[in-house]
Protein backbone atom coordinates (compact mmCIF):
# COMPACT_ATOMS: atom_id res chain seq x y z
CA UNK A 1 0.00 0.00 0.00
CA UNK A 2 1.28 3.35 -0.72
CA UNK A 3 1.34 5.91 1.80
CA UNK A 4 -0.81 9.49 0.28
CA UNK A 5 0.52 12.72 1.09
CA UNK A 6 -2.01 15.07 2.97
CA UNK A 7 -3.50 18.05 0.07
CA UNK A 8 -1.52 20.78 1.51
CA UNK A 9 1.84 19.08 2.33
CA UNK A 10 2.02 18.20 -1.65
CA UNK A 11 0.62 22.08 -2.51
CA UNK A 12 3.29 23.54 0.03
CA UNK A 13 6.28 21.43 -1.72
CA UNK A 14 5.12 22.91 -5.14
CA UNK A 15 4.65 26.53 -4.06
CA UNK A 16 7.27 26.55 -1.59
CA UNK A 17 10.14 24.54 -2.53
CA UNK A 18 10.92 25.88 -5.62
CA UNK A 19 12.25 28.69 -4.04
CA UNK A 20 14.76 27.28 -1.22
CA UNK A 21 17.62 28.29 -3.22
CA UNK A 22 16.68 31.89 -3.70
CA UNK A 23 15.94 31.87 0.20
CA UNK A 24 19.04 30.29 0.81
CA UNK A 25 20.94 33.11 -1.29
CA UNK A 26 18.95 35.65 0.47
CA UNK A 27 19.99 34.11 3.85
CA UNK A 28 23.72 33.57 3.06
CA UNK A 29 24.01 37.14 2.03
CA UNK A 30 22.04 38.47 5.50
CA UNK A 31 23.55 36.51 7.75
CA UNK A 32 27.17 36.24 6.22
CA UNK A 33 27.67 32.66 6.98
CA UNK A 34 26.51 29.75 4.91
CA UNK A 35 25.88 26.88 8.37
CA UNK A 36 23.62 30.02 9.78
CA UNK A 37 21.93 30.23 6.20
CA UNK A 38 21.41 26.88 5.87
CA UNK A 39 19.75 26.40 9.52
CA UNK A 40 17.29 29.59 8.96
CA UNK A 41 16.05 28.26 5.78
CA UNK A 42 15.38 24.99 7.87
CA UNK A 43 13.91 27.07 10.27
CA UNK A 44 11.73 29.17 7.62
CA UNK A 45 10.50 26.06 6.08
CA UNK A 46 9.24 24.90 9.43
CA UNK A 47 7.84 27.94 9.93
CA UNK A 48 6.31 28.25 6.25
CA UNK A 49 5.07 24.89 6.50
CA UNK A 50 2.94 25.56 10.15
CA UNK A 51 1.83 29.09 8.69
CA UNK A 52 0.93 27.60 5.07
CA UNK A 53 -2.54 27.19 6.16
CA UNK A 54 -3.12 30.71 6.40
CA UNK A 55 -1.27 31.65 3.03
CA UNK A 56 -4.05 33.01 0.85
CA UNK A 57 -1.61 34.66 -1.26
CA UNK A 58 -0.22 33.84 -5.32
CA UNK A 59 3.03 34.95 -4.63
CA UNK A 60 4.48 31.78 -2.74
CA UNK A 61 8.45 33.31 -3.35
CA UNK A 62 7.46 36.83 -1.25
CA UNK A 63 5.76 34.63 1.11
CA UNK A 64 8.87 32.98 1.65
CA UNK A 65 11.50 34.75 1.46
CA UNK A 66 9.51 37.27 4.17
CA UNK A 67 9.86 34.52 6.60
CA UNK A 68 13.51 33.25 5.37
CA UNK A 69 14.24 37.39 6.13
CA UNK A 70 12.37 37.64 9.59
CA UNK A 71 14.10 34.86 10.27
CA UNK A 72 17.70 36.01 9.79
CA UNK A 73 16.96 39.43 11.00
CA UNK A 74 15.48 37.53 14.27
CA UNK A 75 19.39 35.36 14.35
CA UNK A 76 21.14 38.56 14.00
CA UNK A 77 19.46 40.57 16.85
CA UNK A 78 20.23 37.50 19.11
CA UNK A 79 23.72 37.25 18.14
CA UNK A 80 24.67 41.44 18.18
CA UNK A 81 26.87 40.79 15.10
CA UNK A 82 26.10 43.91 13.08
CA UNK A 83 23.93 46.86 13.87
CA UNK A 84 20.26 46.98 12.12
CA UNK A 85 20.36 51.04 11.81
CA UNK A 86 21.91 52.60 8.21
CA UNK A 87 24.06 55.92 9.07
CA UNK A 88 23.36 58.88 6.50
CA UNK A 89 26.08 59.47 4.65
CA UNK A 90 25.72 62.85 2.94
CA UNK A 91 27.73 61.81 -0.09
CA UNK A 92 25.52 58.83 -0.88
CA UNK A 93 22.92 61.59 -0.92
CA UNK A 94 24.66 64.84 -3.02
CA UNK A 95 26.18 62.46 -5.75
CA UNK A 96 23.44 61.99 -8.68
CA UNK A 97 26.29 61.69 -11.24
CA UNK A 98 25.68 57.40 -11.53
CA UNK A 99 23.56 56.72 -14.41
CA UNK A 100 21.85 53.54 -14.62
CA UNK A 101 24.10 52.32 -17.75
CA UNK A 102 27.02 52.90 -15.73
CA UNK A 103 25.52 50.64 -12.63
CA UNK A 104 24.70 48.14 -15.42
CA UNK A 105 27.72 48.55 -16.90
CA UNK A 106 29.80 48.24 -13.48
CA UNK A 107 27.67 45.19 -12.81
CA UNK A 108 28.73 43.61 -15.85
CA UNK A 109 32.79 43.95 -15.42
CA UNK A 110 32.80 43.06 -11.84
CA UNK A 111 33.91 39.69 -11.12
CA UNK A 112 32.06 37.59 -8.69
CA UNK A 113 34.72 37.75 -5.87
CA UNK A 114 35.06 41.16 -5.53
CA UNK A 115 31.45 41.58 -6.00
CA UNK A 116 30.71 39.14 -3.40
CA UNK A 117 33.44 40.77 -1.03
CA UNK A 118 31.90 44.38 -1.54
CA UNK A 119 28.68 42.94 -0.41
CA UNK A 120 29.87 41.77 2.48
CA UNK A 121 31.02 45.14 3.60
CA UNK A 122 28.25 46.86 3.21
CA UNK A 123 25.07 47.22 5.92
CA UNK A 124 22.27 44.52 5.91
CA UNK A 125 19.94 46.97 4.64
CA UNK A 126 21.26 48.00 1.53
CA UNK A 127 22.82 44.52 0.68
CA UNK A 128 19.10 42.68 0.98
CA UNK A 129 17.37 44.90 -1.16
CA UNK A 130 20.92 44.99 -3.69
CA UNK A 131 20.50 41.19 -3.64
CA UNK A 132 16.91 40.77 -3.84
CA UNK A 133 16.77 43.02 -6.83
CA UNK A 134 19.84 42.19 -8.95
CA UNK A 135 20.51 38.51 -7.94
CA UNK A 136 16.66 37.40 -7.35
CA UNK A 137 14.89 39.58 -9.15
CA UNK A 138 12.58 40.21 -7.71
CA UNK A 139 10.14 43.70 -8.47
CA UNK A 140 10.46 46.61 -6.02
CA UNK A 141 7.10 45.65 -5.28
CA UNK A 142 7.71 42.26 -4.36
CA UNK A 143 10.94 43.45 -2.33
CA UNK A 144 8.33 45.93 -0.67
CA UNK A 145 6.62 43.07 0.30
CA UNK A 146 9.60 40.64 1.15
CA UNK A 147 11.08 43.68 3.53
CA UNK A 148 8.05 45.05 4.70
CA UNK A 149 8.92 48.60 3.60
CA UNK A 150 7.43 51.38 1.89
CA UNK A 151 8.05 51.12 -2.23
CA UNK A 152 9.93 54.46 -2.11
CA UNK A 153 12.23 53.31 0.42
CA UNK A 154 12.75 50.00 -1.63
CA UNK A 155 13.70 52.79 -4.61
CA UNK A 156 15.94 54.85 -2.18
CA UNK A 157 17.95 52.12 -0.48
CA UNK A 158 18.17 50.38 -3.70
CA UNK A 159 19.62 53.83 -5.27
CA UNK A 160 21.85 54.82 -2.05
CA UNK A 161 22.91 50.79 -1.73
CA UNK A 162 24.19 51.01 -5.48
CA UNK A 163 25.83 53.87 -4.52
CA UNK A 164 27.30 52.54 -1.81
CA UNK A 165 28.38 49.01 -3.43
CA UNK A 166 29.80 51.37 -6.38
CA UNK A 167 32.22 52.76 -3.62
CA UNK A 168 33.38 49.46 -1.64
CA UNK A 169 34.08 48.33 -5.20
CA UNK A 170 36.33 50.95 -5.53
CA UNK A 171 37.99 50.66 -2.26
CA UNK A 172 38.16 47.03 -3.06
CA UNK A 173 40.06 47.92 -6.42
CA UNK A 174 42.34 50.25 -4.57
CA UNK A 175 43.52 48.55 -1.98
CA UNK A 176 44.45 44.95 -4.48
CA UNK A 177 46.41 47.29 -6.77
CA UNK A 178 48.50 48.33 -3.38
Amino acid sequence: MEASVPKETSTFEQLMLPHVDSAYNLARWLLKDPHDAEDAVQDSCLRAFRAFGGFRGTDGRAWFLTIVRNVCYSSLRQRKREPLEVAFEEDLHVSAQDSGEANAKSWLEVKGEQLGRALERMPAEYREVIVLHEVEELSYRQIAEVAGIPLGTVMSRLARGRGRLQRELADLAKEASR
